[in-house]
């Protein structure tokens, strides 16, 4: 039985109705108002810069917020929102209009691009009402609280996400607010930060989670494996059950964060993922680093982490801490700068600075804090993550050779150039996935494969599975081309399953290795 968070949010829920409609634009504000510029994986993928360039106009209720979003020439035409009071049920309406896809009771960002919300003033607080990103792409959010959001009970918003991406979305930076409940499941909340069905490069930094049974995850079950390039850092979660985050698949990078009072567990890789955990500090918690509730296997690099009268419990079945001894079992490779502080001074450091109204400050990578300087440039666009996996294999390569041959779903180019031994040439599905396949006449024992892609589409490949098609089993899940090691199978066909991309893939060897 999940364990109930006993402690509750100090502040007294507002319940009065704020009136208000968009206000006029700020003279002279071409630039987006956040402040600073985003960081981690968010900055990948093109970049992301939110609302800047656009115009800017000042919302007081979730109908302003809605009518803001609304009143722009096109769905993708850049605004940033600026938000003081209280947002709630009673003054959160549907609006329509031709570039926007709007709800009640939730703040819906739905086929939409370039947009920043941002709270300024006396602060902004999104009471019981979740924040909902849905097909959509270039979002900021600054600077705002959002608390006590329902899946059950009532009120109920965006199924007791505090904020909730799925379907499609890209390049979301979550920076400087506070995401906190009163509760577990059993009081009707659900997860405070949750990305599912295909979210690729976010990042979620300086921000406070705290007073949840769960913390956020990123795939919402074991076959929705096609999210990742996540970051979390300097980040506080705080009187968290579980899921700080749960990692189905995909890559994050989670680093400079202090965790306190985890009851249950913590950063829960599992399903392929792969975590680089570096620099946080633990404290008070159980089982902050693992695989946990599941056979399927995760992963993770450590380093320089520091944990604080943390427990362990026994492996198991269906339970795989990382602990006592925290070991290295992947590697990942980071595709962008960052500074990192010292473990030791991370909890003063977030202390000061992590959540909405502490004035944005930052750190400057010393154990110092620092207030960021405002407006953010266009990003210079960079290229896709290229993460390592393991060393690539050596030995006689299986799928060149009298007895095997190729074969494809999905349509796309020849399958027989990925078994030519030609870097040149390549195999693409006609989309953005497909299945690609070795066979041979009589079964192979292979325990390692390497996927190698086509000069100009390194890094394209997003999540895959590796599936003995003879049986159907999954051998191996994970996020990027490279080399990948198996379990040693007898079997006569081996597919590799391209659950998502950036683009069209191009698969330019699929090679396969006994040892």
């Amino acid at each position: 039985m999940r364990r109930v968070v006993a402690l509750r949010l100090q502040a007294a829920l507002a319940t009065a109705a704020i009136a208000g409609t968009i206000g006029m634009v700020l003279p002279g504000i071409q630039a987006s108002a956040a402040s600073g510029s985003a960081t981690g994986y968010a900055t990948s993928n093109g970049g992301t810069t939110g609302g800047s360039g656009g115009q800017t106009v000042r919302a007081t209720t979730g109908t302003a917020i809605h009518a803001a979003l609304c009143s722009r020439a096109s769905s993708s035409t850049p605004i940033t929102i600026e938000v003081e009071g209280t947002i709630n049920h009673g003054n959160t309406s549907k609006v329509s209009g031709g570039s926007c896809n709007t709800a009640d009771g939730v703040i819906e960002l739905k086929q939409i691009s370039n947009v920043t919300i941002i709270g300024v003033g006396s602060g902004a607080v999104f009471d019981q009402l979740g924040i909902h990103i849905r097909e959509a792409s270039n979002i900021i959010i600054q600077n705002v609280t959002v608390r006590n959001v329902k899946k059950s009970g009532s009120p109920t918003s965006n199924g007791g996400d505090a904020i909730g991406m799925e379907s499609d979305v890209r390049n979301v930076w979550v920076d400087h607010v506070t995401l906190e409940a009163s509760g577990g499941e059993s009081e009707g909340f659900d997860g405070l930060f949750d990305m599912k069905n295909n979210t690729q490069y976010v990042t979620l930094s300086y921000s406070i989670l705290r007073n949840s049974g769960r913390g956020g995850l990123i795939g919402s079950s074991e076959s929705d494996l096609s999210n990742g390039f996540i970051t979390f850092h300097h980040n506080l979660y705080e009187n968290i059950d579980s899921r700080t985050p749960l990692l189905r698949g995909g890559i994050a990078h989670i680093y400079n964060n202090a965790y306190i009072n985890l009851h249950e567990s913590g950063i829960n890789s599992r399903a392929g993922a792969r975590a680089k955990v570096e620099n946080n500090y633990f404290k008070d918690s159980k089982d902050v680093l693992g695989t946990f509730y599941t056979d399927a296997a995760g992963y993770w690099q450590v380093s320089g982490n520091t944990f604080d009268n943390v427990t362990w419990s026994s492996p198991g079945s269906e339970n795989n801490p990382a602990g006592p001894n925290p070991q290295s079992n992947t590697t990942v490779s980071i595709p962008y700068s960052y500074s990192l502080d010292g473990a030791a001074c991370v909890p003063d450091i977030v202390r000061q600075t992590a959540g909405a109204d502490k004035g944005l400050q930052v750190s400057n990578g010393n154990c110092s804090p620092q207030t960021p300087t405002a407006t953010p440039t266009s990003p210079t666009p960079t290229a896709s993550p290229t993460p390592t996996i393991s060393p690539t294999p050596g030995g006689t390569n299986l799928s060149i050779g009298a007895g095997s041959d190729g074969s494809s779903k999905a349509d796309g180019t020849s399958y027989g150039n990925v078994r030519d031994g030609n870097m040149s040439t390549y195999w693409s599905p006609a989309g953005s996935t497909g299945d690609i396949s070795i066979k041979w006449s009589s079964a192979k024992t292979v325990s390692r494969i390497n996927i190698r892609e086509a000069s100009g589409s390194t890094g394209a490949i997003g999540s895959w599975q590796v599936i003995n098609a003879d049986t159907g089993a999954v051998l191996k899940s994970g996020s990027g081309a490279g080399a990948i090691t198996l379990a040693p199978t007898s079997l006569s066909k081996i597919t590799l399953r391209i659950a998502s991309s950036t683009g069209t893939p191009k698969v330019a060897e699929f090679e396969t290795y006994a040892g």
